[in-house]
């Protein structure tokens, strides 16, 4: 299986399944001396577990990350960072009804008919547990960019949308409730509704909105290697995204060229910032902010029809622990990839200056 490595000098192949005794990556390519903070990895690690809240899956893991190298006295060495999550709590059994049917809008068929193998429990390497490796490295990643700050919160649940720009809203309340929403009366609306899902035996879908601060004037590359380009394919990566916009996304559609242009300040800043901190490929110095969609979860606990191994229509049952929704322990995700893709960046940002 290909595509296990994202980045081109902060580089992280990730290895392991949702089943498996563990999950871990290598991180290659993190400058030596920089000192870690090895509890702020966990804090967002703790982030995205599951278990922590009402509304995401009760499967309970620790989550606790252990480094096997690339670290001394604290330190980053330069050499290939090494890192295992192990499963604690894995329930095969809950998978077995599904073991020689698919289940529809999941990776099941298709892993099936590419690698003639699948691994049921819990979609194998399919499985969104796979970010959690993503999760470490992106911690490392946000502490190698230093006053470059990455925030990401949930804006939307089905229909229930905040309201706010993001400019509008104190980000120090998006860990103050289970949603990651930073309203909390949309907030309390959104735990409502997921809960009722929830009840149904249903999923929902949602956005994630992500701002990226002070950024430097002159991350990306034309042409192919365009800055919103790689954050497109980073959010793209992760498991139920299905959409990506940056700046005014499809609803600059609608303005005119005159309305659109972000007009300059002397200091090279823009009045506006339709552009979302990119022109060209090229950060600008401007925030850089865009919306990721999720789907519903594909596993629904409700009887559905679907198809066997044999092509036989069949009937069966979602069972297990799933999320009703995926938006509030994807939060720390996003920021993750978000702060792999920029620090990939600023290491080719260095070595076109040298």
């Amino acid at each position: 299986m290909a595509g296990n490595t994202f980045g081109t000098l902060f580089k992280l192949t990730t290895f392991g399944e949702s089943h498996g005794v563990a999950i871990g990556g290598v991180l290659d390519g993190c400058p030596a001396g920089i000192e870690l903070d090895l509890e702020a990895i966990q804090v967002d690690l703790n982030r995205r577990k599951p278990g922590q809240s009402a509304i995401v899956t009760q499967r309970k893991e620790p989550d606790t990350v252990e480094f096997y190298s690339g670290l001394f006295e604290g330190k980053t060495t330069g050499t290939p960072i090494g890192f295992a999550i192990h499963n604690t709590n894995q329930k095969s059994k809950d998978y077995s009804h599904i073991k020689d049917s698919y289940r529809p809008s999941h990776a099941d068929y298709v892993y099936d008919q590419k690698y003639g193998f699948r691994d049921y429990r819990g979609g194998g390497r399919s499985s969104a547990r796979e970010t959690a490796s993503r999760v470490v490295a992106g911690a490392i990643a946000k502490q190698f960019l230093g006053d470059m700050k990455i925030h990401a919160y949930v804006s939307q649940v089905g229909e229930l949308k905040l309201d706010k720009s993001y400019q509008e809203l104190d980000f120090n309340l998006i860990e103050s409730n289970p949603v990651r929403c930073p309203d909390q009366e949309t907030a309390a609306r959104m735990e409502d509704y997921i809960k009722q899902i929830k009840k149904q035996g249903d999923t929902i879908g949602g956005v994630i909105s992500c701002v990226i601060q002070n950024v430097p004037v002159g991350l990306g590359e034309p042409v192919f290697d365009k800055l919103h380009a790689d954050l497109g394919k980073a959010m793209l990566s992760i498991n139920a995204v299905k959409g990506f916009e940056y700046g005014s996304g499809f609803e600059g559609v609608k303005m005119k060229g005159s309305e659109h242009n972000d007009q300059f300040n002397t200091d090279g800043s823009t009045k506006t910032n339709y552009s979302g901190g990119i022109q060209g490929g090229i950060s600008n110095g401007m925030d850089i902010y865009f919306n990721i969609a999720f789907k519903p979860v594909a596993t629904v606990i409700q009887a559905y029809e679907t198809i066997d191994k044999e092509g036989n229509k069949v009937t069966t049952q979602g069972k297990g622990r799933h999320d009703p929704c995926v938006v509030p322990r994807a939060v720390p995700i996003v920021e993750a990839m978000a702060a792999l893709v920029m620090a990939d960046f600023s290491l080719l940002n260095r070595t076109i200056k040298l």
